[in-house]
């Protein structure tokens, strides 16, 4: 079942690159497990349905994407690249003044980016004092230490390395001090812990995947 519009499938369909993983894309609003984490997480954790906030949105998902605009938010999007975005924007040189948004979603994003770090200060940058982010990435957990490096060239073999050609690193469990270093606080929340394993397994869930949930005090 998938939980952002309640539709049910037997089975949903397989996705990935170079490890396809079965049963994890929802045929209807094209979820992956991730999606399907975050939106549970903001539904039954936060106000972000319910209350107005203003919102950055980088790299739109197109599963969220109709839905987030739905809500009474001012709800900006941006992206380099994406032709859904409202706004073209270099991610390291955002086009926003400081302390703008309460909320900034930047997910799957910050592997892409070859200067990540300055990535991350503009983002705490352009956020509001007390405001909030979520800033998935794809995490290997079992390493302690981030691992990029920048002589892969060759399209298959950092795919074969990083899990997508056009991944520059994989994060570690370091990634969340490098965004405290930054200045967020950060929330390393397992969410999958507060789920039923039946519903875990009902959603497709991945167990254990941590959503790394930022603040600026």
């Amino acid at each position: 079942m998938d939980p952002i519009d309640n539709r049910s499938f037997r089975k949903f369909l397989p996705y990935g690159y170079e490890n396809q993983r079965e049963n994890v894309l929802s045929p209807s609003t094209l979820s992956l497990e991730r999606h399907r984490l975050l939106w549970l997480y903001l539904k039954n954790e936060t106000d972000f349905f319910t209350t107005k906030k203003k919102v950055l949105h980088m790299a739109p998902e197109q599963c969220f994407l109709n839905r987030f605009k739905d809500l009474e938010h001012e709800y900006i999007t941006a992206d380099l690249n994406s032709p859904i975005a409202d706004i073209k924007a270099d991610i390291t040189d955002l086009p926003f003044k400081e302390n703008t948004f309460d909320i900034i979603f930047c997910n799957h994003v910050l592997e892409h980016i070859p200067d990540d770090t300055k990535a991350m200060k503009e983002l705490f940058r352009v956020m509001k004092k007390g405001g909030m982010g979520v800033f998935q990435i794809p995490q290997d957990l079992n390493r302690e230490t981030t691992f990029e490096d920048n002589s892969i060239t060759d399209k298959k073999e950092r795919a074969k390395i990083f899990g997508q050609y056009d991944h520059v690193r994989i994060y570690g469990l370091d990634y969340f001090d490098k965004l405290r270093s930054i200045g967020f606080k950060v929330e390393e929340v397992n969410y999958t812990q507060k789920i039923s394993s039946e519903i875990s397994s009902r959603y497709r869930l991945m167990e254990g995947e941590l959503l790394p949930i930022v603040y600026k005090n």
